[in-house]
C-alpha cells in the first residue's frame, strides 16, 4: 500500500483544481479522493489510489516552485503549527530527494502537526487524546475542520488500515526508499491547508489558538552526561556500522545520515534517526533471539569505543520518571535537612503551650521507631542502616536516603502498573515537598515577626505550637520519603501482584497521598493547625503500620536480602 498503491496506474490530476494560484488548498478536490465502504466506514484501499495522482501533481507542483515563491504562497498557512520553520526545510529536501532526508522530514511534521492539532482540540475539548488516532477520531477536530478533512488525515496517518505514515516511520519499520517524496510533499500542503482552515474557524468564533509550552530541561546535569565524540571515534562507528548484525543492511543510510547530522551539530535530527533505528534493532534481535548469536558486533570490542560502550554500559535514564522520583526523594530530603537550622526563640517555651496531646505524640514517636526498624530489615544488600533507631539520628537520613537513591532500577520497559505506582510515589513526593517549603517558610516568617514583637497573642500561641508540632513532623516525613525510597527499589515487584492486591496496595499508597495533601493544608498559613497535624500523623502511621503487618509492601515482596542489618 505505501510502495505502490497509490502511484501503479499512472492517473493525471490537474494541480489547479487541488491548489489556486494563492496557494488556497481546494479541500473538496482533495476529500472527493476519499472512498467509503456500503457501512460508510472508511475504504482505506480505495482512498489511497485515489490520492495517488493527487500526491504526485502536488510533488511535481513543489518541484516547479523556487523557494521564495513557496514562502510567499504558503508561510503564512504555517504559523498555526508554532513551528513554521520546519517547512521550508521540508521543501529544500524535496528538490533533494536524498531519501533519508524526506523520511526525517515527514517524522518531523508529523510530530509538529500531531501537538499542533492538540492544540487545536483543545479550543473546543478539554483533555487531549494521548494517541494519535484518537485525536484525528474526535469529534472536536472534526467540529474545527469539518469531517471529510479528518477522514483525508485518517488515510494517510491515523489508521494501521490506511498509509499510517507517522507510525511506520517513527517505530522503524520503513526504509529510506519505502516512503515516497510525494507523500511529504502532500502532507505539507495539507498543513498549510489545515492552517487556512483553522483561520477561518477562529474569525468565526472569535477564538485564540493557545500553544502549549514546550518541554524545558532546565537541570544541565540532565544534559551533560555524555563525554565528547571524536572523529576518531566517529570514523571507527563508521567501519562498525557497515559491519554490525544489529543493523538492517537497507536501513544503513539512516545510520550514515544520522552522524552526517551528529557532525554538523543538529542533534535533535540525529537522535530521531537514530531512536528509530535503535527500535528497529533491537525489534531484530527480538524476533531472531532464539537463534542469534552471542556476539551481535563482528567487528573487533576497539580503544577508541570503549569509552562509549562503557557508557552505554552504565547509562541510567536522567528523565525516566523513576529517575524523576529520585530527584524528588533527594531534593525533599535536602529540604527537610533545612529544619534544624531554622531560627528559634531563645527563651525556654513555656510548659502551658506545648503540645496538649503528649500521649498521641508519644504514640506516633514509638510509630515511627518500629516502622523504621521494620523497613532497615529490608534496606538493600551491602547498604547500611542506623545503629540506634531509637534515637533515629537525621545526620544519618542523606546517607540512607542518597545509598537507596543510588539502587539501579530497570526502565527499559516498565509495565503501566509500575508506572501508576510510581506516579502516586511522586505526588507524595510533591506534597512532601510542599509542606517543608511551607515550614521554612512560615518558621522564618514567624521568628521576624517574634524577635520585632509584632505577634499578637494568638499568634505566639500558633507560633509556639508550630515549633513542637515540626519536632514530630519531621521524623515523620523523613519516614515518608524511607518508604517511597525502599518501595521503588522493589518497584518491579508490583507486577507480581494479582489485579485485585494492586489496587489494595495503590488504596495504600494514595492513603498516604492524602495524608501529604491534609498536611499542606493544615501547615499553610491560611489554616496553621499545627496541633491537628499530630492527629494526622497518628492515623497515617496507623495505617502505614498495619500494612507493613500484611507484608503486602513491594519490599516484602521483592527478593529478600542476605545481609544482617546492624541495629
Amino acid at each position: 500500500m505505501v510502495c505502490k498503491l497509490g502511484f501503479e496506474h499512472g492517473d493525471d490530476c490537474d494541480i489547479d483544481s487541488v491548489v489556486a494560484e494563492n496557494g488556497e488548498v481546494c479541500w473538496s478536490r482533495v476529500a472527493a479522493c476519499v472512498t467509503y465502504e456500503s457501512d460508510q466506514s472508511l475504504d482505506y484501499w480505495g482512498s489511497v489510489q485515489r490520492l495517488g495522482p493527487v500526491c504526485e501533481a502536488v510533488h511535481s507542483h513543489f518541484l516547479a516552485l523556487t523557494k521564495g515563491q513557496f514562502e510567499i504562497r504558503y508561510a503564512p498557512w504555517f504559523q498555526w503549527t508554532s513551528f513554521p520553520e520546519l517547512f521550508p526545510e521540508i521543501f529544500d529536501d524535496l528538490e533533494g530527494l536524498q531519501s533519508p532526508a524526506i523520511s526525517l522530514g515527514l517524522m518531523k511534521l508529523t510530530s509538529c502537526l500531531e501537538r499542533a492539532l492538540g492544540d487545536v482540540f483543545l479550543l473546543v475539548g478539554k483533555d487531549c487524546p494521548f494517541l494519535l488516532r484518537d485525536l484525528l477520531a474526535s469529534e472536536e477536530l472534526a467540529q474545527v475542520f469539518g469531517q471529510p478533512v479528518m477522514d483525508v488525515l485518517k488515510v494517510f496517518l491515523g489508521s494501521p488500515r490506511g498509509l499510517n505514515l507517522r507510525n511506520i516511520l517513527w517505530h522503524g519499520f520503513a526504509s529510506p526508499r519505502e516512503v515516497s517524496p510525494r507523500y511529504c510533499a502532500v502532507m505539507v500542503l495539507l498543513t498549510a491547508g489545515l492552517g487556512q482552515l483553522l483561520k477561518r474557524y477562529l474569525q468565526q468564533t472569535q477564538f485564540t489558538l493557545a500553544h502549549r509550552s514546550f518541554v524545558t530541561f532546565t537541570n544541565l546535569e540532565d544534559l551533560i552526561v555524555f563525554p565528547d565524540v571524536t572523529y576518531e571515534v566517529l570514523s571507527v562507528l563508521e567501519e562498525v556500522m557497515t559491519k554490525s548484525t544489529f543493523i538492517l543492511e537497507i536501513m544503513l543510510p539512516y545510520w550514515e545520515t544520522a552522524l552526517t547530522k551528529f557532525k554538523a551539530h543538529r542533534f535533535a535530527d540525529c537522535a530521531i534517526l537514530l531512536l528509530t533505528q535503535l527500535e528497529t534493532g533491537l525489534r531484530k534481535v527480538f524476533a531472531t533471539v532464539n537463534n542469534c548469536p552471542k556476539r551481535l558486533l563482528v567487528a573487533e570490542e576497539k580503544a577508541a569505543i570503549k569509552l562509549l560502550i562503557d557508557l552505554a554500559e552504565g547509562y541510567g535514564s536522567r528523565c525516566h520518571p523513576v529517575s524523576q522520583l529520585k530527584k524528588q526523594v533527594l531534593s525533599c530530603e535536602k529540604s527537610l535537612g533545612a529544619w534544624p537550622l531554622l531560627p528559634s526563640p531563645t527563651e525556654p517555651i513555656p510548659e502551658a503551650v506545648r503540645l496538649e496531646d503528649n500521649s498521641e505524640t508519644n504514640t506516633c514517636r514509638s510509630l515511627i521507631t518500629k516502622i523504621v526498624c521494620e523497613l532497615c530489615h529490608h534496606m538493600p544488600e551491602s547498604h547500611g542502616v542506623f545503629n540506634d533507631v531509637d534515637k533515629l539520628p537525621t545526620e544519618r537520613w542523606p546517607q540512607v536516603l542518597g545509598e537507596l537513591c543510588s539502587v539501579p532500577v530497570p526502565t527499559l520497559f516498565c509495565p503501566r502498573v509500575v508506572l501508576e505506582v510510581v506516579a502516586v510515589l511522586r505526588s507524595i513526593c510533591t506534597q512532601c515537598q510542599h509542606v517543608s517549603g511551607q515550614v521554612v517558610a512560615a518558621s522564618e516568617l514567624r521568628h521576624r515577626q517574634w524577635v520585632e514583637r509584632t505577634l499578637r497573642s494568638r499568634q505566639r500561641q500558633n507560633y509556639l505550637h508550630m515549633l513542637s508540632s515540626v519536632r514530630l513532623l519531621s521524623p515523620a516525613l523523613y519516614l515518608i520519603l524511607l518508604l517511597v525510597a525502599l518501595e521503588l527499589v522493589s518497584i518491579h515487584a508490583v507486577c507480581g501482584k494479582s489485579a485485585c492486591e494492586c489496587r489494595q496496595y495503590l488504596k495504600f499508597l494514595k492513603s498516604i497521598l492524602q495524608y501529604t495533601e491534609n498536611l499542606v493544608a493544615y501547615t499553610s498559613c491560611e489554616k496553621n493547625k499545627w496541633n491537628e497535624t499530630i492527629h494526622l500523623t497518628h492515623t497515617a502511621l496507623l495505617k502505614i503500620w498495619t500494612f507493613s503487618e500484611k507484608k503486602q509492601m513491594l519490599v516484602h515482596l521483592a527478593k529478600k536480602s542476605t545481609s544482617k542489618v546492624v541495629l
